[in-house]
């Protein structure tokens, strides 16, 4: 599953909109409603704020779940891994290549 990222709008403004919902949530009935207000003011979805506002509360330790340096991270070490299976696939292939050669050589001996 491929996600796009919201460049659209810059860190800033995702803070900004984050700290908006937190600081007048109780100016709304829920904080549902304080996220569909403020998400039509900067101009995002209902969903990608309430995506942005979840994830602020994961990294503020104030939600479960992995928080932005951890999601990184795991990023970092599932594109290692994938390199690393591939690096193994190859030296696996290569390896049975010369030992293919090396029965090859030892046979025409």
């Amino acid at each position: 599953m491929t996600k796009k990222t919201s460049s659209r709008f810059s860190p800033e403004v995702r803070e900004r909109a984050v700290r908006m919902v937190q600081e007048h949530g109780s100016d709304h009935a829920s904080q549902w409603a304080a996220i569909g207000s403020i998400g039509g003011k900067i101009g995002c979805t209902t969903e990608t704020l309430r995506q942005w506002v979840r994830q602020a509360e994961r990294d503020g330790g104030q939600r479960p779940g992995p928080t932005t340096a951890e999601r990184e991270r795991i990023k970092v070490l599932e594109r290692e891994n994938r390199e690393l299976r591939q690096a193994n696939e190859i030296l696996r292939k290569a390896s049975a290549c010369f030992a293919m050669a090396e029965l090859d050589r030892r046979s025409k001996s």
